[in-house]
């Protein structure tokens, strides 16, 4: 069963950008409110933006990994 919800112009946006081909406004709002997985990152940011936190989370696996290695 289908329910009405009024929600602000701001929101409607910020909903339509996050909105993949071929997804309802319910699956956008089922999909965020989930614990979000770092995949589902560069549906919402720009490809230069998900790219640029790839990288930040790649070199702090190394550097997590280098620290490990000196600590054991």
């Amino acid at each position: 069963m289908a329910k009405t919800i009024a929600v602000s112009d701001d929101v409607y946006e910020m909903l339509s950008k996050a909105k993949m081909k071929d997804e309802s406004f319910s699956d956008v709002i089922r999909r965020l409110l989930r614990r979000q997985n770092i995949s589902d990152i560069p549906k919402i940011l720009e490809d230069n933006e998900a790219e640029k936190i790839r990288e930040l989370i790649e070199r702090q696996k190394e550097a997590d990994l280098k620290r490990l290695k000196e600590l054991l």
